[in-house]
This record gives structure tokens, sequence and C-alpha cells, in this order.
């Protein structure tokens, strides 16, 4: 039996970019962030940030265009692939990436501006006083609560 399964909740690193293939289908690309916080054995805190490329295709790509930014929260549920492909210099490269197979939107900010109503205009970053809920990272030493599960 094999399985090919990733699920992340994270953040947006950027705006998602939205493309259309040649086929007309659409196609996002998301770029998540990840954090694991732990106490080491001196009891010192300790937190590691990985950084994830995310590719979403379909009516997903387009939600994900419409309503995500930078700094969304978001869950994403999906598979990894591997891509190779030779550069400009003829080097081989290859990237891993999750593609989507399934999304889940984190809580908007509550003063949340409408992306589609100035799409034209590049956006300023706004000082915001947004209320944003931390999760609470989950201590794997001890008992694992159900009240201690963020959602």
């Amino acid at each position: 039996m094999n399985l090919n399964k990733a699920f992340l909740i994270g953040r947006l690193t950027s705006d998602p970019q939205l493309r259309t293939t040649s086929g007309g289908q659409a196609v996002t690309t998301l770029g998540l962030a990840t954090n694991r916080v732990w106490v080491d054995r001196t009891g010192a805190r300790k937190e590691d940030t990985q950084f994830h490329s995310v590719v979403v295709w379909g009516r997903q790509a387009e939600v994900a265009h419409q309503f995500l930014r930078r700094g969304s929260l978001v869950f994403i549920e999906g598979r990894l692939q591997t891509r190779s492909w030779q550069d400009a210099q003829g080097q081989n490269r290859k990237t891993t990436e999750v593609v989507c197979e399934r999304m889940q939107l984190g809580p908007r900010p509550s003063g949340g501006e409408n992306r589609e109503s100035n799409q034209s205009e590049p956006r300023e970053p706004q000082p915001t006083e947004e209320k944003t809920e931390e999760l609470p990272a989950i201590n794997v030493d001890e008992e694992v609560k159900p009240e201690d599960i963020p959602f």
C-alpha cells in the first residue's frame, strides 16, 4: 500500500499568483510558512519555520486568489509532487511542491477590504488593528486534551 498525503496549516508568505494554462485552466501558486514550536531538554523554547510551495488548480485556484492574501491562515490538504526541468543555463533543476486537493480558509480579518474592489490599484500596506487569534502550541510531552486542539 502507498500513501502520498500532506496536511499543512500555515500563513501565506505572499499574495497568491493566478495564471491560466494554454488550455484555459486556472492555476494559483502559494507560498506557505509553517511553524513548529517545542521546548528542548534545557527548558528553552525553540521555534522552526518551514516554507512550502503549494499549487492549486481549477475553481479552488480562483477562490484562493480571490480570498487569500499575504498573512492569511489556510489549511491545505494535498499530495507531494516533484518536478524536474532545465534552466536557461542548461542546469537540471528539481522542486517539490504540494498539489492542493482540498483547501479550507482561515478566519478573515475583521477590518477586511474587498480584494475585488481595488484589484487594479496596487495595495498599500495599511496599519491594522486586527484581532488575530494565536494558535496554541501543544506540548507533545504532556497528554493532549481536546480543548487544546485549535480546530
